[in-house]
């Protein structure tokens, strides 16, 4: 799965790599977590567009927003076929935008987090869908995101045997194009992504709580330790 991930990467690098308008006031996340609101790119009017989205899809059916909260990840092995999320697999595809993602592997009773990122430390587009849901209490709509994982890659999997389904840079017109419905098309770009641009780096215990959202999340944890003065 993928339950936490970072977008620390300044607001103008990221309006040039994603060729849309991104809010300069966007400010750096080294913690997000499930129900908080996240950073997307969709289609709208054909181009790409900024978006902040609640992470934990709330399908158009639902009766409240709780169910959102089980559903943050889908697989891509059956996001097409489950009835949460085909509807948005058809027509509401989006690009949640990370420059990392957090893994817990165990060791012995204990979880080692893992800050798992591109070699070179730049931004990337996991495969997202969103929906629009009317709170039924108040009519209001609230915009909802999932994002869709895959089986791991070799830098992942001895962590854990799902990562988010990283889509490469040439595919995020397809993936955006609201007229492409075609499973054929879509389903082989939410693969593994190329292990060897990736990277993933032990980090201290910090980031278990979704409270913390500071610099300490990406701390390497050779340095906390050096830094509490143990080996």
């Amino acid at each position: 799965m993928c339950g936490r991930f970072t977008l620390r990467t300044p607001a103008e690098q990221l309006a040039l790599q994603f060729s849309c308008e991104i809010p300069t006031e966007l400010a750096p996340t080294y913690n997000a977590a499930p129900t908080q609101a996240v950073a997307a790119v969709r289609s709208e009017a054909g181009s790409p567009q900024f978006a902040r989205l609640r992470w934990g899809l709330i399908p158009v059916w639902a009766k409240d927003r709780s169910i959102g909260n089980r559903m943050i990840n889908a697989r891509a092995e059956t996001v097409a076929e489950k009835p949460a999320f085909r509807a948005a697999f058809r027509a509401r595809r989006c690009l949640i935008l990370a420059d990392g993602y957090f893994e817990w592997q165990k060791v012995g009773s204990a979880k080692q987090p893992y800050h798992i990122r591109m070699q070179d430390d730049v931004a990337f587009a996991m495969a997202g869908l969103w929906e629009s849901w009317n709170d039924p209490q108040t009519s209001e709509p609230l915009e909802s995101c999932t994002i869709i994982t895959t089986e791991a890659n070799r830098t992942t999997r001895p962590i854990h045997d799902r990562m988010p389904a990283i889509l490469a840079s040439p595919n995020w017109q397809i993936w955006l194009d609201p007229q492409q419905r075609e499973s054929h098309v879509l389903l082989p770009l939410l693969r593994p992504f190329d292990s060897a641009s990736m990277v993933a780096c032990p980090v201290d215990r910090w980031v278990n709580s979704p409270r913390n959202n500071d610099p300490r999340c990406i701390a390497p944890a050779a340095d906390i330790l050096e830094s509490n003065g143990t080996t």
